[in-house]
């Protein structure tokens, strides 16, 4: 992938995240919708993997069949909101290594703090994808991949379902090699670090929490 920000406009994508946005979407659609998003923006992902080639037979004769190549996908999960896009992904790749970061930012600061991490091995050797629904400020985002960076990780992108310029931005800056797929790229970020128009707190609406 060559773009640094990806921004994927399928008729599908757009619909489904329409219906994200609007308040009134219960806790158990928000998450169904956020799962079948998820896939969409892994199709997008995915593109340009590395492919070789396996020898197979049909029921008609052998041939040589294009197979995606090297160690299986490394997919990396910024907690808790991240899961949320991990669970449909999973189901289109589910062969993937999953690891997972918990970061949370100080509501005065705005700075990510690290409470966990958890990552799967040989990751010089993989392409991490790492997933976050919102990429605000790009604090957490960026400093979950200095963690994969300092982890061995050479290949990595990011995909997240909402971004603001700003996030954008402080990712570009930071990691400028990890290109970014996102389902819209919106208006700003509010003075509480929130993305306008947004669809508020991803993991609260996802969870049913406050």
């Amino acid at each position: 992938m060559r773009e640094h920000l990806t921004v994927v406009s399928h008729p599908l994508v757009l619909h489904k995240l329409s219906l994200m946005r609007d308040k009134t979407t219960s806790t158990a659609s928000f998450r169904q919708l956020l799962r079948e998003i998820s896939l969409l923006l892994a199709y997008e992902v995915t593109r340009e993997l590395p492919m070789t080639t396996m020898r197979i037979e049909t029921p008609l004769e052998p041939m040589e069949a294009p197979a995606i190549e090297g160690k299986k996908l490394a997919l990396i999960s910024i907690l808790r909101a991240g899961n949320g896009l991990l669970d449909g992904i999973l189901e289109l790749i589910p062969a993937a290594r999953v690891g997972f970061v918990g970061l949370y930012r100080d509501p005065e600061t705005l700075q990510p703090v690290q409470y966990y991490c958890k990552l799967p091995d040989h990751l010089d050797e993989r392409l991490s994808i790492v997933v976050d629904p919102m990429l605000a400020t790009g604090n957490s985002s960026a400093a979950a991949i200095d963690l994969l960076k300092k982890a061995g990780a050479k290949n990595i992108r990011f995909l997240c379902l909402l971004a603001a310029p700003e996030g954008v931005e402080r990712m570009r800056l930071a990691h400028p090699d990890v290109p970014i797929v996102t389902a819209s790229l919106d208006s700003h970020l509010n003075t509480h670090g929130y993305i306008v128009p947004g669809l508020g707190d991803a993991g609260d609406r996802m969870f049913g929490t406050k």
